[in-house]
Order: C-alpha cells, then sequence, then structure tokens
C-alpha cells in the first residue's frame, strides 16, 4: 500500500552493520563516578549497562560501514549521520572513507543530533531519486562516554558508544519510504547542549571552561516538552497515509531512555510488543542509538523484508522527526 502523496520515494535499506564496543560499563560501576547508587541510575535511566569504546568513532562507524557494504561494490556517496564529529574540520565522513580505503567518493554530513539518522535516511532517498547516487552508505557512530558531564549525575549515568550504518538503494518493488516528517521548536534550544566547540564558547576565550565541552540536558523538561509534539507529529503522519498505527509491524524510537521508549506504547497507542528497545543494554548512544536499534532488530530476524518499520524520535533544538518504510 502505497502514500499517493509520497509514493516517489522507491529506495531500500540494502545492507546493516553495527559496531558494539567489546567494554561493559555497568550501572554499578558508574555509580561509583556519580553521587547515586546503582538503583537510582536503573530507575531514573533503565540503563544497566552500556558500551564504552577504545577506539574512536571513525574506526567504529568504518566497521559498521563496511559489515552493511559486505561483498558488493563501493557507495557513490557516504553520509555521516552523527552527533559528534571527530574533530570541527574536515568532516568526519572524511575519516570513515579514509579508515574504509576509499578515495574519490562524495562525502558529507548530516547533522541534527538525535535525529541525524532519520534526516540522512530521507537525504539518500532524495539523492537516489534525482539520480545523484545509487548506493548511499549511512553511517551513524558516537563515543557519548566521551561528553559525559559527571556532575549531572542522570545525563551521564545515560550515554553509551556504539555505531551503526546502512546501505541505501533504489526499491526492488517491496520497499519503499513512504512519509517523512520533522518539527523544530528552538524555543527548547537551550534544554540540550554542548556549549563549546564553535563560535560561543571558543576555546580560545577566557571565559570558556571544561565543563562548556561536556553534555548538558534538563531531562525533565525535554520529556515534557516531547510528550505533546511527538504525539502529534505521529498523528500527522497517520493522516498523512494510508496506513493506520496497527499496520505498523516494529516502531524503532531514539533511545533516549528507558522512560522515553515505554511513551510510545504507554502512551502513543502503539502495542508494547512492537516497540524494539535496547536502551537497557546500551545506553543513549545518541544519533547511533536508532539505527543501532534498527540494526539490531534486523540481525536478530525480527524484521522482515515487507515490514512496515517507523523510525522516530527527539533530538536537541528541540526537533522531532519520523520515517515510516517498507523494510
Amino acid at each position: 500500500m502505497q502514500s499517493p502523496l509520497l509514493n516517489y520515494m522507491n529506495v531500500r535499506i540494502a545492507g546493516v552493520g553495527l559496531y558494539l564496543p567489546s567494554k561493559i560499563e555497568t550501572a554499578a560501576q558508574v555509580a561509583t563516578m556519580i553521587t547515586h547508587d546503582e538503583h537510582w541510575i536503573i530507575s531514573k535511566t533503565g540503563v544497566k549497562e552500556r558500551r564504552v569504546s577504545e577506539v574512536d568513532v571513525d574506526i567504529m562507524g568504518a566497521a559498521a560501514g563496511k559489515e552493511a557494504i559486505g561483498d558488493g561494490l563501493p557507495p557513490d556517496l557516504i553520509i555521516n549521520a552523527s552527533g559528534v564529529p571527530k574533530q570541527t574540520i574536515p568532516d568526519t565522513s572524511v575519516f570513515f572513507q579514509r579508515e574504509m580505503g576509499y578515495e574519490g567518493i562524495q562525502s558529507f554530513s548530516v547533522h541534527g543530533t538525535c535525529l541525524s539518522f532519520i534526516i540522512a535516511l530521507n537525504t539518500a532517498a532524495a539523492f537516489i531519486q534525482c539520480n545523484s547516487a545509487n548506493r548511499v552508505l549511512i553511517i551513524s557512530s558516537d563515543r557519548g562516554t566521551r561528553g559525559r558531564n559527571f556532575d549531572e549525575p542522570e545525563s551521564a549515568a545515560l550515554l553509551g558508544d556504539g555505531a551503526a550504518s546502512v546501505l541505501v538503494e533504489a526499491s526492488d518493488g517491496v520497499s519503499q519510504l513512504h512519509h517523512w516528517n520533522m518539527k523544530t521548536w528552538p524555543s527548547g534550544a537551550n534544554l540540550t547542549e554542548v556549549r563549546g566547540g564553535g563560535t560561543n564558547k571558543h576555546p580560545q576565550d577566557p571565559d570558556t571552561t571544561a565543563a562548556d565541552n561536556l553534555f548538558t540536558m534538563d531531562g525533565p523538561k525535554v520529556y515534557k516538552m516531547a510528550m505533546t509534539r511527538v504525539y502529534k507529529l505521529m498523528e500527522d503522519t497517520f493522516k498523512a497515509v494510508e496506513f493506520e498505527k496497527n499496520n505498523v509491524d516494529w516502531i524503532i524510537p531514539h533511545q533516549a531512555s528507558l522512560k522515553a521508549v515505554q511513551a510510545y506504547y504507554q502512551y502513543g497507542g502503539f502495542n508494547k510488543n512492537k516497540v524494539i528497545s535496547i536502551v537497557e543494554k546500551t545506553g543513549n548512544c545518541v544519533a547511533a542509538s536508532l539505527p543501532m536499534a534498527f540494526v539490531s532488530a534486523v540481525k536478530e530476524e525480527k524484521i522482515k523484508r515487507g515490514d512496515l518499520i517507523y523510525l522516530i524520535g527527539t533530538g536537541a533544538g528541540f526537533s522531532a522527526a519520523s520515517a515510516l518504510l517498507t523494510y
């Protein structure tokens, strides 16, 4: 079944890849770094453990990208869809390409913090649709643990590391991107921040502190802002397409926290058994969280060809976005 408005997005996810660092850090270990015990951490965040990478984002991302490509031809476009760059310049996609051993492939970043993957998927579809690319490799790779602010226990207890990748090609007749939507409300711009690293809090400014380079978030205010806006985004999606919520086989949210993931079945009207959740084992891996959940479900053979998938999440900004697709 096709949306009459957006049936031009005839693309498919042809390959997937995942990188999970081997080092596991438990809630009990994080408790020694903050002023709360592991029971507080689990009750507040739902994160029992997360992975901590001992290699940088380019190595993690390249490993996931190579798995997504497999034995196939190289991509003709690489999109970095991560939350935090390897460095300010050059673009992180350049380092992915170098680590994968390629030269001459067009590469750039799509940056929408935790929504970067959803935005990149729409960007890849547009490139394929207008014949500017045939094989688009999207890589999301984040080391959330590098930016933890241990003076903010709740956010510090959330973050983890990991990478995921998908290869996007023209549709085989089954797969399709049916609908994509995004909204941004700058009134929430200061609720989730890393203030340093740019012109606002430049490293050479005398009033820039080490804490300005760390992640900061007002979790309760973000959650409150998300509730009504995400619900409206979902309602708008299913008004615009010929699908109903109960047609969705799997909903894959950004793994912001266990409470945030649970909200999709507690308040969003989706069946609990259809919501993919990995946050208890991986934490919030920033932009990599959502594709990690998706790829994990594909590799576990939960998601199968022809399944209707709903990707949805929120990001700093404050922004919300979703994509409805047939896998």
